[in-house]
């Protein structure tokens, strides 16, 4: 996993002021937005991750969804315990209903700050709470990109979650693949300049130029 340098939360600066939290809730409504302006026939379309269509980009939300949920409450059990590439996941008839409810349940329980501290277990691998709430939040950014990318839609992340990605993606391509594991793709280059979102989908092995 990559090193977080974000405080501990309920850490201070050396001003003496606390720390903010991340805040998953303005990109998980943008993620909810996107999913409400995808037709069907986009769901059997192809998307910049390899193995997904739309629709099984869109299971996967829902799952990563409930599983961070359920790893901020230390929850632990079978949503936390399955690594999500044991299986490609799919949406259910209800996901229309479902996956806005659950990224919204998603932001709201990572604004206690006891879901940051302590140990938790999301992916079948345990960590830090901090480390998962960081990954929660550069999931639905990177797979936000997915998901607009995928159904020609307009992509304005959130600026502070596009931040923490952003270090957090940084991180880990200063790690050697065996450190990195399979949560990223290698890296692809992107030109001196690049905007910031394009940087974060470069650093999580996507090419930005994609397109359907």
């Amino acid at each position: 996993m990559p090193e977080i340098t974000n405080p501990q939360p309920g850490a201070v600066d050396p001003a003496g002021e606390p720390h903010e939290l991340p805040d998953l809730r303005p990109q998980a409504r943008l993620v909810a937005r996107l999913a409400a302006g995808v037709t069907d026939d986009r769901l059997d379309g192809p998307t910049p991750c390899p193995d997904y269509a739309v629709r099984h980009l869109l299971g996967h939300l829902v799952g990563l969804a409930a599983a961070f949920t359920d790893a901020a409450r230390k929850d632990l059990g079978a949503r936390t315990d399955t690594d999500p590439s044991s299986r490609l996941p799919d949406i259910g008839a209800d996901w229309r209903d479902e996956l806005p409810r659950r990224l919204a349940e998603l932001a709201e329980v990572w604004r206690d700050s006891a879901a940051w501290t302590g140990q938790t277990r999301a992916g079948g691998v345990d960590l830090p709470g901090e480390l998962a709430g960081v990954i929660a939040l550069n999931e639905l950014v990177v797979h936000g990109w997915d998901l607009a990318r995928a159904t020609g839609q307009e992509y304005a992340p959130d600026a502070a979650g596009l931040g923490v990605s952003h270090q957090m993606l940084s991180a880990a391509a200063t790690e050697d693949p065996a450190a990195r594991g399979t949560l990223f793709g290698p890296p692809v280059p992107v030109p001196p300049g690049a905007s910031v979102l394009d940087q974060v989908v470069a650093l999580s092995g996507r090419d930005p130029l994609w397109h359907p």
